[in-house]
């Protein structure tokens, strides 16, 4: 049925309270940044966010990594680029405050394994809002290897964002998949289970669902990791 399975990983493979991984995550980022950029705590914050939310607006005309940059140096006052070696220093140490917030599910691994095993191409769609160190972390984090995944998105290979269908056919185009043979695996209504419009089919992980408008997604395959993992073998066995 499928030949390729694209995962999320926010929610899904890595599972986590989104609010404390914020405040692990801010926390522990202005304690390493604050003291050389000079600013303000709320400027530095104020300026991440304000990235992220020019990322979410791309429209494919620049890389999401640019867009993030000159977004954040317009809300700090600060050419934040320039420190961007010290960023991802960051991601490579105390980043790991953040992991506090997350936690293993074995299903996830169990999954991605049995997948690769039985010959699907594996990619890890999540959103590109991170660098590279910072996704690849996250990916240990839940157990799994970057080698795992025949690609992964991040912000400098990426020019949209979920729930931009941009985001899902500028991936098939990398990839050289067909909706109509893929499946997405993610846990956010919105975000994930918009692929469907494309011919995506879709499975929704409810352990830690999003679903900011209270959608009803009756109509979509939707179960635990587990539950997820009982319905890919059962496809092996057909």
């Amino acid at each position: 049925m499928y030949k390729n399975i694209l995962f999320d990983v926010d929610g899904t493979l890595l599972p986590m309270d989104v609010h404390e991984f914020v405040k692990y995550y801010f926390g522990s980022l202005c304690e390493k940044m604050i003291p050389v950029l000079k600013i303000e705590p709320k400027a530095l914050t104020d300026s991440i966010m304000a990235g992220l939310g020019a990322m979410a607006k791309n429209d494919g005309s620049a890389l999401n990594r640019d867009v993030f940059w000159k977004a954040a140096a317009k809300v700090s006052g600060v050419d934040l680029i320039k420190y961007e070696d010290m960023f991802t220093d960051y991601y490579n140490n105390e980043f790991v405050a953040a992991k506090t917030a997350t936690f293993v599910n074995p299903y996830a691994k169990k999954c991605v394994d049995f997948a690769k095993e039985n010959g699907y191409k594996v990619i890890a769609a999540t959103n590109p809002i991170f660098p590279k160190p910072a996704t690849y972390k996250r990916l240990e984090w839940a157990g799994l290897n970057p080698e795992d995944f025949e690609y992964i998105t991040v912000y400098d290979n990426s020019s949209s964002c979920k729930p931009n269908l941009l985001y899902f056919k500028d991936l098939c185009e990398k990839c050289a998949i067909s909706p109509k043979e893929s499946l997405m695996v993610g846990n956010d209504v919105d975000e994930d289970l918009c692929s469907a419009e494309l011919g995506f089919d879709t499975f929704l992980i409810t352990d830690c669902v999003i679903n900011r408008n209270n959608k009803d997604y009756s109509a979509y395959k939707n179960g635990s990791f587990e539950d997820f993992f009982n319905y890919l073998t059962s496809l092996a066995k057909k």
